[in-house]
């Protein structure tokens, strides 16, 4: 599972900084694409590149290509079922609400400070479709502009009493403002579709803005230095001021940065440094960067020279070593011409994890054969004696592929890989699901013998997701996990991932089932929610004070979709099986998104 965007919002990236001309955009697509696209730019080539032409011209050509797109490619809403309802976008709250429904408390020991989440909210009433001569392409699921939702927690001194405010709003990328401007979908979709159509989007988006998609910035937030961003894999991070949302523009460290930027960065313990990762569908496949604690030079970078484009998601570092997942779900553009998928998981292709030195070049990297899977979310990575250890949520199969082989329509291959066509039962769910679903797992690396030990860790029992610590232990030793849970039934019928439930992960204690020890696995506590209530964005808040590692909470939003009631949920980690100490009920509906984050700053600065 994953959103991502998570799991994510995944795209080929071709961007540029800035709008060029038409003539600018073939030399750029000329020089990016020519050694996959040689059959289809060979009469591009023939054209010169520096033509000094007047702007009226250049304008006109522009408006040749759009009469060219109007006139046959047509849009149309992708249908919305009745089980995906709280996926449909909503509009933005720019002025803040102040919240006055809280059932509960929220705790005295409560940090201040902004909880915030990230997920996508598509331009003009939801997600597209076209239909060509070429075929049909459309938007995946986890495409849509990205919106951030916030909560601003403020203290009075004095009395003790909480202040609660909320208010959306949309990351405005350049595209954003793009199609903002044009006032109608213009970019055409360009992941999921017919071969021939994918790309001919691709050709006419880059000629008509410089960029074969748009700059989403709809799958997490993190903050580096005192500064918060926005941020999508397939582009640059998008700085926010935290307390109006509004977009401050691309960060690119300093003009040190000209790739996509992984949705989940990790701050190195000890340095305050921030790891980094981007892949492209162009070499180098892979770039890892090191950004200085104070986030102003780009100190590290280094090339990994990997011989394909993984999809890769996340990352982990630890005290010594940054931690990199190559598993084989793959982006290819030489598959997707000779009419393969652009995005493939194969489980006969290899796997593995790479250790890398904190400032290592490519030789330094030791590379671990893993059994092959699909692992989108890392929790952590720690070094114990000679080995490292990776932590994450492993599937044995990608959503996020056509690999799987159901029987949908070739444009549907990733939106409905979740969903089934017979009744769906409430207690089972059939081998090919539970090979979709991700597992707990652990992988141990020994960096003197090169042994691998890998594990499940939770069983079968239940599918998690999206995992979580406190902060404090990144890239050390934890002994708690949290992730949320996936509600198998639910994702299923509605072909889209549904949390509906909370996990706590024991890692120093072992399970028990009916009073027996369960071989291998650990202890997990679980939160379930009531009937037809989902989660997304959790985080982990840690308490003000507090001298154990799992003295805190997790906060999360929530829907209710029998009331249509959007809600967020404060749970106490020590009390993690007991009722939320607060739900709080939101002035509008929250759609389903990615991630969030807690930002402990006071929200009065």
């Amino acid at each position: 599972m994953t959103n991502t965007s998570t799991l994510m919002a995944f795209h080929v990236n071709c961007s540029v900084q800035r709008r060029p001309s038409l003539f600018q955009n073939i030399h750029r697509l000329k020089t990016r694409l020519s050694s996959s696209y040689k059959p289809l730019l060979k009469e591009l080539k023939q054209l010169p590149m520096q033509l000094d032409v007047p702007q009226s011209i250049r304008n006109a050509s522009v408006k040749l290509l759009d009469a060219l797109v109007d006139s046959m490619f047509q849009f149309a809403d992708q249908p919305i079922l009745s089980s995906q309802s709280n996926f449909a976008p909503v509009d933005e709250l720019n002025e803040p609400f102040v919240i006055t429904s809280i059932e509960g408390k929220i705790p005295d020991d409560f940090p201040e400070g902004v909880f915030i989440r990230n997920g996508p909210n598509p331009l003009f009433g939801g997600l597209k479709s076209t239909t060509s001569i070429f075929g049909k392409t459309g938007h995946m699921w986890i495409e849509g502009e990205g919106m951030l939702h916030a909560l601003y927690f403020d203290k009075e001194s004095d009395s003790g009493n909480w202040t609660v405010l909320y208010k959306s709003r949309h990351v405005e990328t350049e595209t954003f403002k793009l199609e903002k401007k044009r006032n109608k979908p213009s970019f055409l979709p360009a992941i999921e579709g017919s071969s021939p159509a994918i790309l001919t989007s691709y050709l006419l988006n880059m000629l008509r803005f410089g960029k074969v998609n748009k700059d989403l910035s709809n799958t997490n937030v993190f903050e580096h230095s005192g500064k918060f961003y926005s941020i999508a894999e397939n582009h640059l991070p998008q700085e926010i001021d935290i307390f109006s949302l509004q977009t401050l523009g691309d960060w690119d460290i300093n003009g040190a940065w000209h790739r996509p930027f992984t949705a989940h960065p990790k701050t190195a313990p000890g340095t305050g440094e921030l790891v980094v990762f981007g892949v492209d569908a162009m070499k180098p496949y892979m770039e890892v960067g090191v950004v200085s604690a104070d986030g102003r030079r780009l100190v590290h970078k280094v090339d990994l020279k990997l011989k394909r484009c993984p999809l890769s998601h996340d990352m982990g570092v630890t005290e010594r070593y940054n931690v990199i997942i190559d598993f084989p779900l793959t982006i290819d553009l030489h598959r997707l011409i000779k009419g393969g998928p652009l995005i493939k998981f194969d489980n006969k292709e290899y796997a593995r994890i790479g250790i890398m030195p904190r400032y290592g070049d490519v030789d330094s990297v030791r590379w671990f054969a893993v059994e092959p899977n699909c692992t989108f979310h890392i929790l952590n990575c720690f070094e114990e004696g000679a080995e490292v250890v990776v932590r994450g949520c492993r599937s044995l199969e990608s959503i996020i592929s056509e690999s799987y082989g159901m029987d949908l329509e070739e444009s549907e291959w990733v939106s409905g890989r979740l969903r089934s066509k017979l009744p769906v039962q409430q207690s089972t769910f059939s081998t090919n699901d539970e090979l979709l679903f991700c597992r707990f797992y652990e992988w141990r690396l020994n960096m003197k013998t090169g042994e691998v030990k890998e594990r499940n860790l939770t069983g079968t029992k239940c599918s998690l997701e999206f995992p979580m610590i406190n902060p404090s232990f990144n890239g050390l030793k934890n002994k708690f996990g949290y992730t949320q849970m996936v509600h198998e039934p639910a994702s299923i019928s509605s072909g889209m991932p549904k949390f509906g439930g909370l996990a706590k992960l024991f890692f120093e204690e072992t399970a028990t089932w009916e009073g027996e020890q369960a071989e291998g696995h650990i202890k997990v506590e679980y939160h379930e929610f009531e009937r037809n209530t989902f989660c997304t964005g959790s985080a982990f808040v840690p308490k003000e004070g507090g001298l154990e590692e799992d003295d805190g909470w997790i906060i999360t939003f929530v829907h209710d979709e029998d009331t249509d009631t959007s809600k967020v949920y404060i749970i106490d980690t020590n009390n993690f099986t007991s009722e939320p100490v607060a739900k709080i009920t939101l002035p509008c509906r929250v759609p389903y998104g990615f991630h969030g984050a807690f930002m402990p700053i006071p929200s009065h600065d």
